[in-house]
C-alpha cells in the first residue's frame, strides 16, 4: 500500500479541479464537495453515492464527476472494490458494507480525500478571483 496521504493529496486534487472543470466554476465545485462531504460523514457511504446518484440537473454535472472519481479511488487506488457499479458494489451481498473494517478505511480515505478537494477548489476559486481583478487593473 502506497503512502495514503499522497494518495488523498492526489485525489483530493483530481475532485477539485474535474468538478470545478465539471461546472466551469470553483465555487459551485466548492459547494458541491462540502455537501458531499458533509454526507459522508453524518449518513455514511451509500448516503453519499445515493446523493451523487440524486443531484439535479444544476449539479448532476459535478455529481457524476464525483461519483466517477470515488469509484477510481476506491477500485484503482484502494482496490476494495471490483465494480464499476458503486452502489451495487456497496450494497451486494459480498460488497463493501459487508466488511466493516474495509469500509471505515475507505470512508476515511474518501473523507481525507474530500476535505482536501474542498481545500482544492478554495484556492481555485481565490486564484480565480485575483485572475479577475488583475483583468479588470489591466483594462
Amino acid at each position: 500500500m502506497e503512502n495514503l496521504d499522497r494518495l488523498c493529496a492526489e485525489y483530493g486534487f483530481r475532485f477539485a479541479e474535474q468538478i470545478t472543470e465539471a461546472f466551469n466554476d470553483a465555487k459551485k465545485a466548492e459547494s458541491l464537495i462540502t455537501k458531499a462531504l458533509n454526507v459522508l460523514q453524518e449518513q455514511g457511504l451509500y448516503a453519499f453515492a445515493l446523493f451523487c446518484e440524486s443531484r439535479g440537473e444544476k449539479e448532476k454535472v459535478g455529481a457524476n464527476k464525483l461519483e466517477e472519481i470515488t469509484k477510481e479511488l476506491l477500485k484503482e487506488g484502494l482496490q476494495v472494490i471490483q465494480g464499476d457499479e458503486l452502489l451495487e458494489e456497496i450494497r451486494k451481498e459480498d460488497g463493501l458494507a459487508s466488511d466493516l473494517d474495509r469500509l471505515i478505511f475507505s470512508i476515511e480515505v474518501i473523507e481525507s480525500s474530500l476535505i482536501y478537494a474542498r481545500y482544492h477548489a478554495k484556492a481555485l476559486s481565490k486564484e480565480s478571483e485575483n485572475q479577475k481583478t488583475d483583468d479588470i487593473s489591466i483594462s
